[in-house]
This record gives C-alpha cells, sequence and structure tokens, in this order.
C-alpha cells in the first residue's frame, strides 16, 4: 500500500471560489497526473487542515466532492485513500491500450477469446465480406492498475495479420496492425449507452445494471479496406470520452 504523499496546493484565499473546491480540484488534478496513484494515502483531515491552515469541515467537504466522484474512499483503521482516476480518452483514431499507457494507467489485457467464426449480418456488413464467411474473432478484458475498465470484442478479416495471445495480451491491435504495416486511415464511429447485463457487470466488476458506455466502430486503411469492426464496453464509473465542438462558420 502506498504511504502518504507529501504534495503541494496553491490556495488562493482572495479568490471567490471557495476553499473546498479549490482543494478538491487540486486533488483530482494530481490523481489524474498520477501523482497519486491508486493506494496513497492522503493522511487524516486534522493533519491537512493543519498543514493547509484551513478549517476542517472545510477539508472534509473537499475529501467528500472526491469521495462522491469515486477517486477516494474512506477505509475505517486505513484512512483517506485514492482508488483510481478516470481515464478520459479523446476521440480519435487510437487504440485504448495505447491511450492508457500514455496516460500513466499501466495497460494489461486478458483475452477471452481468440477464434475464428462466421461472420454474422452485422459484421459481414461492416466488413465488406458475405454473412457467414470466416472472420477472426479477438475478445479482450483490458485493465488500468489492475481493474477492468473495458471488454473489448473485435472481428478482422481472416489473413489480415498473424495473431497470437501473447502478444494480443502484452501489445494494442492498432500497434499491431501498425507494426504489420497496415496504415489506419479512418473509422465510422457511434457512441451510446446501456445498462449492464449480470455476466457483463460480473467481468468489469461493476453490479448489474451499472450503466456502460457503448462504441462501436469500423476502421478503414488508406486504401478504403475495412480492417476492423469493434464492438466494445466500457465502465462509466472508471471512464469517458472527452470531445471538442467547433462552431460552424
Amino acid at each position: 500500500m502506498a504511504k502518504h504523499q507529501p504534495l503541494q496546493f496553491s490556495l488562493d484565499r482572495s479568490s471567490p471560489v471557495p476553499l473546498y473546491f479549490q482543494l478538491s480540484q487540486q486533488l483530482e488534478a494530481a490523481i489524474e497526473r498520477g501523482e497519486l496513484a491508486p493506494g496513497s494515502l492522503l493522511g487524516n483531515e486534522i493533519d491537512l487542515a493543519g498543514r493547509l491552515g484551513l478549517s476542517r469541515p472545510t477539508v472534509r467537504q473537499a475529501i467528500q466532492s472526491l469521495v462522491d466522484k469515486g477517486l477516494l474512499v474512506r477505509r475505517r483503521g486505513v484512512g483517506t485513500q485514492v482508488v483510481h482516476s478516470q481515464v478520459k480518452r479523446p476521440l480519435e483514431l487510437s487504440s485504448l491500450y495505447d491511450d492508457l499507457e500514455a496516460a500513466g494507467q499501466k495497460p494489461a489485457t486478458r483475452v477471452l477469446r481468440h477464434a475464428v467464426e462466421p461472420a454474422t449480418a452485422e459484421v459481414a456488413a461492416a466488413l465488406g465480406v458475405t454473412e457467414g464467411a470466416d472472420v477472426v474473432l479477438v475478445e479482450r478484458l483490458r485493465l488500468a492498475h489492475g481493474e477492468p475498465m473495458a471488454r473489448l470484442r473485435n472481428h478482422l478479416p481472416v489473413g489480415l495479420l498473424g495473431l497470437d495471445d501473447d502478444t494480443l495480451e502484452n501489445t494494442g491491435l492498432y500497434r499491431l496492425m501498425r507494426i504489420a504495416g497496415i496504415t489506419l486511415h479512418s473509422a465510422r464511429q457511434s457512441i451510446g449507452a446501456r445498462a449492464a447485463t449480470a455476466a457483463e457487470a460480473e467481468l468489469l466488476a461493476e453490479p448489474e445494471g451499472a450503466p456502460l458506455l457503448t462504441m462501436e466502430r469500423t476502421t478503414f486503411d488508406d486504401t478504403g479496406r475495412a480492417v476492423e469492426f469493434g464492438s466494445h464496453l466500457y465502465r462509466a464509473s472508471r471512464y469517458a470520452f472527452d470531445f471538442q465542438l467547433l462552431a460552424r462558420p
């Protein structure tokens, strides 16, 4: 278990922004940057209040706001502990593995299924093959800091690239495609949400009925060929998509 981290905070007492909110924002930023890793202890409220020259209720309110967000947890006999930081993924043509790695989230993968199977109508339409034709299915559980983050299900054309379970557990799929000389050019993607089934909840360490983010993506190479169809589930408590919106002139 990680020990208390002596972080420095800068609070502006002349600002109209409440002190508890300033403290909670700086704590959240430290968690997002990895300065407070999962398992880190904050120390007790009295010590933190004394070090910052704040009242104990102010510190308690700041901590409670992060407990409510699921970033901190109070453990009897242990103290206030960092649980995790929520992954915020930009909407661009990148893999979850690469995004987690870039964010310092220590990605890991468990291969749940890797097989050749007949294409359903949906998969066939996405990949531009005949319904019932053979396609490769790769189903994986992606973890960060040992916690489940997403269930990834990808269908690929047969013969696109050689895959084995050891490689899939240590490298992202898009990175493997780039290594094989496949140039990823564009994708068509849709995002939604739904409640977790009992099996999905057990796999992702969520209660049955918990909200899950869904994402379907068909990716094309620079020749216009569809190279993968992904159908993924993400824990809404651990994961978010970031959008940048531009005004139309």
